[in-house]
């Protein structure tokens, strides 16, 4: 049995969380749609500290991620979203050879890199770090919401692209036998999430469960960033 309890809620209740976290989804796309691109601040920072590497989830882009960023740049560090990712629908080994390909244009900075991803980017982060970590610089991932083992739900998705979360797809099952690289991950979750049905908790890895109910109610919640905070510093 999981040490993090799962919300068991009536099909009320769960309709209620369901339908709130769709509708922060369409304010999260709306932003997005109105400011593209990082600003400009997110290239300085203190260089002693991590550059943050942003990598959302399918179907988004950095905007997911920028509560967090925001804070994390006025903490000092430095934010990097790398571009040419679209809405993160590719599988998941093709855009980590995507990333390995820009990152390697580009020094690694002297304090470093980490990754801070939500969902499907926690996938790709897992990937990097575990085939490219040494070579990129890349120190630890922070993985929001992310489905490590998989999702049930993802065999009935209309969307085929949507159903590399299958549990037994190749790369969830590889990733999923793998745990070198799982005492540096940080996997971040809430109490229900309708997206991740089975759960965000890695072996081995630091799991922190957060009192929040929603895929991404999550991004925006005050104990999450702090979750953040201290990953970023353990």
């Amino acid at each position: 049995m999981s040490d993090f309890p799962v919300a068991r809620p009536s099909l009320v209740q769960e309709a209620v969380w369901t339908t709130a976290d769709f509708i922060e989804s369409a304010r999260l796309h709306a932003e997005a749609a109105l400011h593209p691109n990082p600003p400009e601040r997110y290239r300085h920072g203190d260089p002693s500290k991590p550059t943050v590497l942003l990598l959302p989830g399918v179907y988004e882009t950095w905007n997911f991620l920028r509560v967090i960023a925001d804070a994390l740049n006025e903490d000092g560090y430095r934010i990097a979203a790398v571009g040419g990712l679209g809405y993160n629908l590719l599988p998941i080994a093709e855009t980590a050879t995507r990333l390995t390909r820009a990152l390697r244009a580009l020094a690694v900075p002297s304090g470093g890199r980490v990754i801070l991803a939500h969902s499907k980017g926690g996938l790709i982060g897992k990937y990097l770090l575990r085939a490219h970590g040494t070579e990129l610089g890349i120190e630890k991932l922070t993985a929001i919401a992310t489905p490590f083992a998989g999702s049930r739900r993802a065999r009935y998705m209309l969307d085929p692209r949507l159903r590399i979360f299958d549990p037994a797809d190749e790369t969830i099952v590889q990733l999923g036998a793998d745990a070198s690289v799982n005492p540096r991950i940080t996997s971040i979750f809430g109490t229900f999430d309708a997206q991740v049905p089975d759960g965000s908790v890695l072996s081995e890895a630091r799991n922190v469960q957060v009192p929040v109910h929603g895929h991404f109610k999550v991004l925006s919640a005050p104990e999450t960033l702090a979750a953040v905070r201290q990953s970023l510093t353990a």
